[in-house]
């Protein structure tokens, strides 16, 4: 079911709202700046396909992404109006539903997310939060979200645009990405290599998150940052 298509009689008892946040950044030439918040809106909307008691909100669009703003086209809010955006959403949610999980597409958002859920949490409201990770996936703009877009959305890559990128791991970038962002280490703003990227393995990866938010759902436990436990150790 669906809030924003849902009249305010039809909502009987506290149901559980699923909120996707994603970004507006930029993902290299290939991929859309909205690639984060595509994805997170597919893992909600699949999990309250498989959940039918689930609500599914509209979903957030703007994030933390800083990190980006070196390339035209991507909107930052930042950390701070992130945080605050969470906690009113939940607080104004909360005074009708009975719990409210945001379900992440963009890694620059999880400061925000582990400073938010858990004090909505202090306040007394069932606020948790998922991220839409792939074990072992590239870190941006890569294999892992070219094959996603691919799947989810095939009309908007460019495939012929696509171009590998830093390839690095993540840890022996951060120092420059902290420094200066993905431009400092990525001209071309990806972090990975799409090469090989299809929407068979899209489909694959897309199912994975699923299976792992529904079994979240399902055991509804959750950590200190706020993060609901996966029902079983995930590798990666």
């Amino acid at each position: 079911m669906s809030l924003a298509g849902v009249r305010s009689p039809e909502l009987g008892g506290r149901p559980t709202v699923v909120v996707p946040l994603g970004s507006v950044e930029q993902h290299g030439a290939h991929l859309p700046l909205g690639t984060d918040t595509t994805v997170a809106a597919a893992v909600a909307a699949g999990l309250v396909a498989r959940r039918p008691g689930l609500l599914l909100a509209p979903a957030v669009p703007y994030g933390a992404s800083g990190e980006h703003e070196g390339f035209p086209g991507t909107v930052s809010i930042g950390t701070p109006a992130l945080t605050t955006l969470l906690v009113e959403l939940g607080r104004s949610a909360g005074l009708w539903a009975g719990r409210l999980l945001v379900v992440n597409g963009h890694g620059g958002n999880l400061e925000a997310l582990r400073a938010a859920v858990p004090l909505l949490r202090h306040e007394g409201r069932d606020v948790a939060w998922f991220p839409c990770g792939v074990p072992g996936g590239d870190a941006h703009a890569g294999r892992t979200e070219t094959s996603l877009l691919l799947h989810v959305e095939p009309e908007a890559v460019r495939a012929e645009l696509a171009e590998a990128g830093e390839t690095a791991p993540i840890a022996e970038l951060l120092p420059r990405l902290r420094a200066g962002g993905v431009a400092a280490v990525s001209p071309n703003g990806v972090l990975g290599d799409p090469t090989g990227a299809t929407a068979d393995e899209g489909a694959r990866f897309l199912a994975g998150m699923l299976d792992r938010a529904v079994a979240a759902v399902d055991r509804w436990q959750v950590d200190p940052s706020g993060r609901l436990l996966p029902a079983a150790p995930v590798p990666g």
